[in-house]
């Protein structure tokens, strides 16, 4: 009854245990992916004020004409992103599903750094494609040299995701760099999955879209705005995949909401630098109370830390951990090694105490 492509799909790791979550009484939670902080009011009020004034229909399946503009100026002004050519899609989801099922041909290998977010293994292998890791163990760097090491006359595509999730590593200009110059030896189209950009802490963040032309750029406003539920994302890339990925909109998504086209159209200049000192300060506190007791990588972005698991496997030590009311992430989840669990920061600072004080007590 059930298409044989599904059998190849897991469900995500991370909803079963946000499924465990609504079982739970008063967990302590830094599993969630989102931002803690709350819509802003004036961007509620946009979102409010498009409805109330009709912004309730379809839109263009490319997404309304002054989010494009305004979005595409926007991203260029501040990081130089060559590619000329964008759609505004259902968040990054949406935009990663119709660049997979655009690009991936049976048999292509697409190169993911391990570890990853666990949605560019399952396209790739729901498009009928070859998923080939790339080990990024122990300090999480994607380097020139792990790339070429994966490379066969059947490697298409290239996904680097800075900063990563699970791990808050990111590129530096330097290793972008190297990467572009492989990446142009060999012919390969870049995904880059930008949607944590604003979220980094000790340098700037540089998009490998600036310097490599066959670069698709998959951005959004879920994180900076804490409008994860109202999907608006966006992908800047080639003309030629551009217009084929809106044509496969057509008969997917069909276009993003529109009131948060709207909505987001007006805010897109939104500051959040008060937030970005306060996860800053949140990574700190986290990352300096654990790193003597786990083996763990400071992260640059994001807001996650993946720390290597002090006995057991990965899913053993998350089974421990929630036996004793703290939700964490196995690693297995987002890698092919079972090895490391990850933590999300963004939380309250009083559920990451609790959470540390679990931790601790788990180390021994």
């Amino acid at each position: 009854m059930i298409a044989s492509r599904m059998y190849g799909l897991d469900s995500s790791g991370i909803r079963k245990v946000f499924d465990l979550a609504q079982k739970m009484k008063n967990p302590v939670n830094l599993s969630i992916g989102q931002p803690d902080f709350d819509v802003p009011e004036y961007i509620k009020k946009e979102a409010i004020d498009a409805i109330n004034s009709g912004a309730n229909r379809y839109t263009m399946t490319q997404g309304i004409p002054e989010l494009r503009e305004r979005c595409l100026r926007y991203v260029k002004k501040l990081y130089g992103i060559l590619g000329d050519n964008i759609m505004i899609t259902c968040g990054v989801a949406g935009g990663a599903t119709l660049a997979f099922l655009v690009l991936v041909n049976p048999g292509d290998e697409v190169l993911i750094p391990d570890p990853y977010f666990g949605m560019y293994k399952y396209l790739t292998k729901l498009c009928g494609g070859t998923p080939k890791f790339i080990s990024t163990y122990p300090d999480f760097r994607l380097t020139a040299e792990h790339i070429v090491a994966q490379i066969t006359p059947r490697t298409k595509i290239l996904v680097i995701n800075s900063p990563a999730n699970p791990t808050g590593a990111i590129c530096n200009s330097g290793e972008i760099k190297d990467i572009v110059e492989v990446a142009r030896k060999h012919d390969l189209i870049i995904i880059s999955d930008e949607i944590y950009k604003d979220f980094i802490y000790d340098e700037h963040f540089e998009s490998i879209g600036k310097y490599y032309e066959k670069t698709l750029v998959l951005g959004g406003f879920s994180k900076s705005h804490a409008i994860t539920g109202w999907r608006i994302g966006y992908a800047i890339g080639p003309a030629v995949i551009i217009s084929e990925m809106i044509k496969l909109q057509q008969y997917t998504f069909i276009c993003a909401p529109s009131f948060a086209q709207v909505a987001v159209s007006k805010t897109i200049n939104h500051e959040i630098d008060e937030h970005i000192k306060n996860y800053k300060r949140k990574r700190d506190l986290i990352y300096d109370r654990l790193k003597g007791l786990y083996n763990i990588t400071r992260p640059k972005g994001a807001f996650y830390l993946f720390p290597q698991v002090p006995w057991g496997t990965g899913q053993e030590f998350v089974t421990e951990a929630i036996k004793r009311n703290l939700l964490i992430i196995p690693g297995s989840v987002f890698s092919e090694q079972d090895t490391h669990f990850r933590i999300s920061y963004a939380a309250s600072d009083e559920a990451i105490e609790k959470g540390i004080e679990i931790l601790v007590g788990l180390k021994k």
